[in-house]
């Protein structure tokens, strides 16, 4: 079922200990099948060197594993909410990466400080919002889904590919599996960017609109003319 999806989900994994994202099993996976409505997702604390096609989990839209002889990642709920919000969303990872993770824990959103941040995100990373105490005691990996969505009301959800979790750490979001590790990997960057940034400078302020118009605009949208047509 889904082979060739499995597959790069399995890659996709394996990418998140290469580009240094991850250290042990810090962070998953998903794609979804838009067709069948089904989700594969990395199977819970199994080590990237371990994963193989053949370990990838697949669940239903509710969360019941459909094949696979491992438990699906514990922040299956959470993916699956994004998916069943979004539907321009194929693929999600979610890792615990240092430098973005640090703003979560800081409870702070990252600001837009230069080009490289507005090459891919359309403005402020968002954090979100702190869940409460009965979001966490009841349904709290489903919550945490509720949690970004609600960040994303007034967000275009594929202009900003990426949140911070307050307390928790960052999701990344794509078209594809693949697509969602560059972005996590680029969220990352820019994180530790703004990071020196602000060690350089505490009295930094934002780029200036024109810039993140035209940076953003020029890699997407009708009018984008960078790379190769």
């Amino acid at each position: 079922m889904l082979e060739a999806l499995k597959k790069e989900v399995c890659e996709a994994n394996k990418q998140l200990p290469e580009f240094g994202l991850v250290v042990f099993t810090w962070g998953n996976v998903s794609g979804i099948d838009r067709k069948s409505g089904y989700m594969v997702i990395k199977p819970s604390g199994v080590t990237y060197e371990e994963l193989t096609p053949d370990k990838m989990v697949v669940v239903d839209m509710e969360g019941n594993c459909l094949e696979g002889g491992y438990l699906p990642s514990s922040d299956t709920a959470t993916h699956l909410e994004l998916y069943k919000q979004f539907a321009d969303i194929g693929g999600i990872v979610h890792t615990h990466s240092a430098w973005a993770t640090s703003w979560a824990q800081a409870c702070r959103s990252i600001p837009c400080y230069g080009t490289t941040h507005a090459d891919y995100f359309y403005g402020d990373i968002p954090c979100a919002r702190a869940l409460t105490k009965e979001e966490i005691d009841t349904d709290y990996e489903k919550n945490t889904g509720k949690v970004i969505i609600e960040t994303f009301a007034k967000r275009d959800v594929m202009a900003v590919p990426g949140v911070l979790c307050q307390n928790h750490g960052p999701f990344t979001w794509g078209t594809t599996p693949k697509e969602a590790v560059h972005n996590a990997v680029v969220l990352e960057e820019v994180a530790k960017m703004a990071t020196r940034t602000e060690a350089i400078n505490n009295n930094v302020m934002p780029a200036p609109s024109a810039i993140i118009e035209k940076h953003y605009h020029r890699k997407h949208g009708a009018n984008a003319y960078y790379g190769q047509r």
